[in-house]
């Protein structure tokens, strides 16, 4: 399944404002939507967003972990996984339209 480059940057506004209600935080602002977040540069929006991902990536692995053992409710552990597959598929196709603008720009005359 093909995630498309909008759908991944909505999955992920919305992973965004979900995270931001949980910590506390508005989730108005995130690095992909344009707006000044509190780092103020692209760098430090993709430094909070790779960041995010790994913690998505692991809470869906111990969450596995736990199921494996018998610790976990199985509710809990759908939605870990679906939540780290989400995340997956979302830098992907960021990764697949980075890679796309760099070769893009390759083949620009000077």
């Amino acid at each position: 399944m093909m995630v498309s480059f909008n759908e991944a940057v909505s999955a992920y506004s919305q992973l965004g404002s979900v995270a931001g209600k949980a910590t506390g935080n508005s989730g108005t602002t995130t690095p992909l939507s344009g707006g000044s977040g509190e780092g103020g540069d692209f760098t430090e929006a993709l430094k909070e967003a790779t960041e995010g991902a790994i913690e998505t990536m692991r809470g869906g692995e111990e969450q596995s972990y736990k199921a494996t053992m018998g610790n976990a409710d199985m509710n809990e552990v759908v939605m870990a996984v679906s939540k780290a597959e989400l995340t997956l598929q979302t830098v992907v196709s960021i990764r697949d339209k980075a890679v796309q603008a760099y070769q893009d720009i390759l083949r620009m005359p000077i």
